[in-house]
Order: structure tokens, then C-alpha cells, then sequence
């Protein structure tokens, strides 16, 4: 039943001398409701009211205007395309509810028909214009300012013919989905003389535009929305300007961090052009996290004869704005120091303020990601108070952001060149790993390959120096495979791939293990005397015996290698207050110097060079001791007083929790066996 023709075409073609003229949405509601307010202003009898409205969603937005209108006027018609819940009804005023596909849903229409006075408007929406609203949901922010620029072309007029023409065109509309109004519809049409062939009969009516009731409420409403319109187009202007403000503010922080990878030169080009740019007395900007006690002020921007805290302490603990800052995520901002409970309830920032003349305080933090990393803090020290604006916030607020990406640029860089540090130091390794492989290796194939060469070259070689041959060539081997047997357990410690098996042990158990497997080894010479000095009573520990085992060999061996003959190794062992076991392995060897206790524990570490050394190994035997105790959470470390006067190396094992009143030692289960594998 929907109707394809346009109403606003069938009115030009009844009357082909009108114009259509091109209006705006905005325009076309001012019209409207100036139309919709005379009626109401007026004290008309009765008049004739029809509306069309494109869907129920704009319906809505005047329903109630149209109840007032209804105490007006029993003639009073509303149509529009039903979306929710608008149907055809007589509550209050007619509602008409036509088809979504009828051509009505594309235009607008509001005719006003009284006895003194006639006003219509008839407008169609451009194409161009529907397509675009379609396209945005009802619920979409932009739909507001997009609205408003809608475009329709059509004819507003006070003509009382055309707006008898509009009105009859409107009603037979009408009379197509409400029949049952036939009866009302005809009697407005002959009180109005609608479809007569003199479009008015009425003998007060003088002129085609002839009308006796007051405009005035007509052109206050046009007036009003013209000063609204110049109002928002100022107001647009001002955001314009300060908007263009900020972009060149933050575009000139934006070029700083980009020339500038110090993070120091950019903060100080902020707090200028941030404190300049607002007018501030003080601006200061300083690098803080959430749980700082106290910050240095960096960086400041001043005006002359305010007082300058450059290079101060400032305490952050003590300050309640600080801790709203941390607790909110946001800055803190105080119009009136004066008056804030905030500063009057704190005998700290009382003093502060009193103390710096400052009388509007702003807080903002620099965040990256949640993270805080700074604060920027604005001061004014001039009366009357300054009264901030939410531009003003916004723009510290983006300027804090600017900062925060310049500290994460900087402090990325910083990351960059540590890494480029660790870069080195993994070069250094790879250098050392050459050279030491090369010389460990090199040195026992040589004797090997001599010794099997002799053994195959010379049959009649005595026995006496062929078990020689065959013992150089053994001892050799198992060298080879203890270098590389360290290879892979570091490596298979420093990926994770270890699984570890804790078990309650005694430590006096482990260290005979270890004391046994050095004495399988054959020395090259007179070992120092090793000396165990461990309380019965300790209590039972929790750890790996397989790696336990390990680390007190690799130690052992380690004081065995740098103590001469005539000196002595001490194992000794002490329980702490943090639920962990002190072992210590001392000697009085030739010691470490001050400055090496750390990195004795690096890679491939050799104190005298990777080809000057007296005593051999691969530099691997501490680290791998780092990478179990650690393992096992305890941790390890070195003294010694210098060289030549002993070292001790020290690391910690969990004790078994309740153990320490145990004193019966505990045979924990393989620890032998385990061992015994390590050395397969």
C-alpha cells in the first residue's frame, strides 16, 4: 500500500511557479520548531496542524512538543515511518503510520493552516544526503554532527494557496492509511476550504498573505537559533585556535625527542615550552616511579622572581598529591591552594605551598602503559588563582604522554647499548671458547696420536713402556671427554633442559662422593691436604645429590688446582636464619684479587690467559656451579683478601623444612650411583 510519488513534487507540478530552495538540517529545525511555537503562542482556534516525519527515531526527539500542541488544536496530524513501537493511533493527536518504503520517508513536511494565518514547509532530502545517514547507526557519535549537515531542497512559505495545496496533498495521504479519519478530515477541509476551487472563502482574509496574530514568537525562536548558530560558530573558532595551539606545542616536543635521543635535553625543552606556552610561574619536570621516597628536580622552567628548586630533594613519601597520583592513574589538580582541604589538612604541603608562593598547583604523572615514570607539576604563584580549563588539562595530559614516549625511546636506547655491551662480551666468549678448545684439545690428540703412532710403528717396543703408551693415551682421553662433558652440561643448565630431583640428604654424605671421585683421578702431583670440618648435628638438606655432588667436586678441584702442595682445603658448613645451608669450601692458595671475585664466575674465565696458564681446565667449572646453585634457588659467591692470601668460595642449600632438631643423618636413595653417572 506504500505511495512512490513525492509530495513535494506533486506540489510543483500543481504550481509550477514555486522555487525549491536548497536547506540544511539545522535550518529546517529552527523553521520548524518557529513554526511549531507560533502555534503555540497564538491564541488560534483550532488551527490545522500536519507533520511528517521521516521515521519513528526523529518522531521521538519532538513527541512531546507535539502533546502540547495537541492542547491546542483537536486537527492535529503526525506521520511517520514506525520503527519500534509508533503505530496508527488517536491518543493525544492522529499518528499515521505509513510504509517504510513510501517516498514520504525522504521527506519533510510541517503545514500550519489557521483561520488568519497559513505557513507550510515542504521539503525532500537529497540522495547524496541519504545515503551517507543510512550508512551511520543510530547509536554512532559522529550521527549528531553528521545530522546536521543533512541537505534537502523544498519550499517554505506563509502563501496561504500553497499551503492549502501542501495540506490537501498531506491529507489524502493520510486518508490512504487512515481511512477511519475520513469524517475529521472532511470537516477540516471544508472549515479551511482544502480542494475547493477558491483556495479561500474567509471575508476577514484580505490578502493572499494577509494576517492579525502576533509573529513575534516566530522571530524570537529565528532569532534565538541565529545567535545559537553565531555562538557555536565562535566557540568552534576559539577550539580551532587552541586546538592549532597544542598540535604546535606538542609538534615542537614531538621534533625534540626525534632530533634527540637525551632524554635530559628533551625534559628541558618540555618544561619551557610546556610552561611558556601556559603561562605558568614554575614548571617542573622529574623522573619518578610509584614507589620512589624522593625525587631530583631536573628540569625547570621559571618566570622572573619566582624562587627556583632546580637540583632539590623532593620529597614524594611525605606528599599526599603524590600518592592520589599513584593511586588514581591521573593527575591531581588544585585551583586554590588556599582553600583545598587537601593542603590544609597537610602540614607538608601547607609548608610546601607557603614555602614556593604557590597558589593553583597541578600534578600530572608520566605513564607509558601504565607504568609511571615521571611527573610534570605546573605552578602558579599569582593572584587571583588561575582557574584551569579542560583544554589546559588536556594538553599537560598529552604532553605527559609525549614525555613518557621520550623516556622509553631513551631508555630503549640505553637497552640497546647494553645489549650491544652483552654483544661483546659474547664475541670475547666465542674468542675464548676458540682459543681454549683449540689448546685443550690440540695438546692431549697430540699425545694421543704420538702414543698410538709409537704403539703401531714399533712392535718390538718393551711392554714396560707400552703400558706407558697406553696410560698417556688413556689419560689424555679422559681429559678430552671431561671437556666436552662440560660443554654440554652447561649447556644443557643454561636452556632449562635439566630436570632436577630433589631429595632430603646429609651434606657430609655428598661430600665423601666427592672427595672419592677426586681421589680416582690421578694426580699429576702431591694434592694439598683437604680438611672437613662438619657438625654432626646439621640439619638435612633438600637438593640434587647427582649436581650437590658435582658442585663440591668442581670446587674442590678448583682449590685443588690454584693451592700448592704443602697448603690446605677446609669444607666447613653452617646453618643461617633464612632456612638455608652455608657451605664454604676455603683454601690458601694464591687467592682472587678484589676486583675478580664476580666474574670468576664467567665462561671460560682463566686468570691467566686462554694460553698462559699453569694449570689447566676450561674456565667452565665455576659457571656450571653458578647454574646449579642457582637452579636449586640457593646462591653462590667468592672472597679472598688478594692475591696470595686464600679464597673462599661460599653457596647456599634449602634445608629440609623441621630438620634441624633431626640429627640422625639420612642415606638418601642412588646419591652413589648418581654420582658415579655423572663421570660415565
Amino acid at each position: 500500500m506504500s505511495i512512490s510519488t513525492s509530495v513535494l513534487s506533486d506540489l510543483l507540478e500543481s504550481l509550477p511557479y514555486l522555487r525549491p530552495q536548497l536547506y540544511f538540517k539545522a535550518s529546517l529545525t529552527a523553521l520548524s520548531h518557529a513554526m511549531e511555537d507560533q502555534v503555540l503562542a497564538a491564541t488560534l482556534d483550532q488551527p490545522l496542524v500536519i507533520a511528517s516525519f521521516q521515521r519513528e527515531r526523529f518522531y521521538r526527539q519532538e513527541a512531546h512538543r507535539y502533546q502540547r500542541l495537541a492542547q491546542r488544536s483537536n486537527q492535529i496530524y503526525v506521520l511517520s515511518a514506525p520503527e519500534t513501537e509508533f503505530t496508527n493511533s488517536s491518543e493525544y493527536y492522529e499518528k499515521v503510520a505509513f510504509e517504510p518504503e513510501d517516498a514520504l520517508t525522504q521527506e519533510w513536511h510541517l503545514v500550519v493552516v489557521a483561520d488568519n494565518y497559513a505557513t507550510c514547509l515542504v521539503c525532500r532530502e537529497s540522495l547524496g544526503s541519504i545515503a551517507k545517514n543510512q550508512q551511520v547507526p543510530d547509536f554512532s557519535p559522529s550521527l549528531l554532527d553528521m545530522d546536521t549537515g543533512r541537505r534537502f531542497e523544498g519550499i517554505w512559505t506563509s502563501e496561504r494557496g500553497v499551503s492549502i495545496k501542501a495540506a490537501q496533498l498531506l491529507l489524502e495521504r493520510i486518508l490512504v492509511y487512515r481511512p477511519d479519519l475520513a469524517k475529521k478530515v472532511t470537516q477540516a477541509c471544508q472549515r479551511f476550504g482544502i480542494g475547493q476551487t477558491k483556495i479561500y472563502s474567509t471575508a476577514n482574509v484580505l490578502t493572499e498573505y494577509a494576517c492579525d496574530i502576533d509573529t513575534d514568537p516566530f522571530v524570537q525562536r529565528l532569532v534565538t537559533y541565529l545567535q545559537a548558530s553565531q555562538y557555536k560558530l565562535h566557540k568552534a573558532y576559539r577550539s580551532i585556535a587552541a586546538q592549532a595551539r597544542k598540535e604546535r606545542l606538542v609538534n615542537s616536543i614531538s621534533t625534540a625527542i626525534r632530533r634527540s635521543l637525551d632524554p635530559h635535553e628533551v625534559l628541558q625543552i618540555a618544561a619551557q615550552e610546556l610552561g611558556q606556552h601556559l603561562g605558568a610561574s614554575r614548571c617542573l619536570i622529574y623522573r619518578a616511579q610509584a614507589t620512589d621516597a624522593a625525587a631530583t628536580i631536573e628540569h625547570e622552567f621559571l618566570t622572573p622572581g619566582v624562587t627556583s628548586i632546580s637540583g632539590q630533594t623532593w620529597q614524594l613519601s611525605e606528599n599526599p598529591l603524590f600518592a592520589e597520583v599513584v593511586d588514581h592513574g591521573e593527575g591531581v589538580c588544585i585551583s586554590d591552594t588556599l582553600n583545598d582541604f587537601r593542603v590544609n589538612n597537610s602540614p607538608t604541603l601547607s609548608l610546601i605551598a607557603k614555602k614556593l608562593a604557590i597558589r593553583s598547583w597541578l600534578i600530572e604523572p608520566v605513564l607509558f602503559q601504565g607504568r609511571m615514570l615521571g611527573i610534570v607539576e605546573l605552578h602558579y604563584c599569582k593572584v587571583p588563582p588561575h582557574q584551569w580549563h579542560q583544554g589546559e588539562l588536556d594538553l599537560v595530559e598529552a604532553i605527559a604522554t609525549q614525555i613518557g614516549a621520550a623516556l622509553i625511546q631513551a631508555e630503549a636506547y640505553a637497552n640497546l647499548e647494553e645489549l650491544n655491551q652483552q654483544l661483546e662480551a659474547l664475541d670475547r666468549t666465542r674468542s675464548n671458547l676458540i682459543a681454549i678448545t683449540g689448546h685443550e684439545l690440540r695438546t692431549p690428540l697430540s699425545t694421543i696420536q704420538v702414543c698410538l703412532e709409537s704403539l703401531a710403528t714399533e712392535p718390538d717396543m718393551p711392554v714396560e713402556l707400552q703400558q706407558v703408551m697406553l696410560n698417556t693415551a688413556l689419560a689424555d682421553s679422559e681429559r678430552m671427554r671431561k671437556l666436552v662433558q662440560d660443554f654440554l652440561t652447561l649447556s644443557n643448565l643454561e636452556s632449562g633442559r635439566v630436570e632436577w630431583h630433589p631429595e632430603s640428604l646429609t651434606l657430609q654424605e655428598c661430600v665423601d662422593l666427592a672427595l672419592s671421585r677426586l681421589r680416582t683421578r690421578p694426580p699429576a702431583e702431591k694434592p694439598p691436604a683437604i680438611k672437613t670440618q662438619l657438625d654432626q648435628n646439621l640439619p638435612l638438606i633438600r637438593a640434587d645429590g647427582d649436581w650437590l655432588v658435582e658442585v663440591l667436586a668442581k670446587l674442590i678441584d678448583n682449590a685443588c688446582k690454584f693451592t700448592p702442595s704443602q697448603g690446605e682445603i677446609h669444607i666447613s658448613a653452617t646453618p643461617n636464619l633464612n632456612q638455608m645451608l652455608k657451605v664454604t669450601v676455603a683454601d690458601t692458595g694464591r687467592g682472587i684479587e678484589p676486583n675478580r671475585l664476580e666474574i670468576v664466575f664467567d665462561r671460560f674465565y682463566q686468570e691467566e690467559g686462554a694460553l698462559r696458564r699453569t694449570a689447566g681446565g676450561t674456565g667452565l667449572g665455576l659457571a656450571i656451579c653458578r647454574q646449579i646453585v642457582t637452579g636449586w634457588g640457593g646462591e653462590i659467591w667468592a672472597e679472598s683478601s688478594g692475591k696470595d692470601q686464600g679464597s673462599q668460595f661460599h653457596f647456599t642449600i634449602p634445608i629440609v623444612q623441621g630438620s634441624q632438631e633431626e640429627t640422625r643423618p639420612v642415606k638418601s636413595k642412588g646419591v652413589g650411583k648418581k654420582g658415579t653417572r655423572g663421570k660415565e
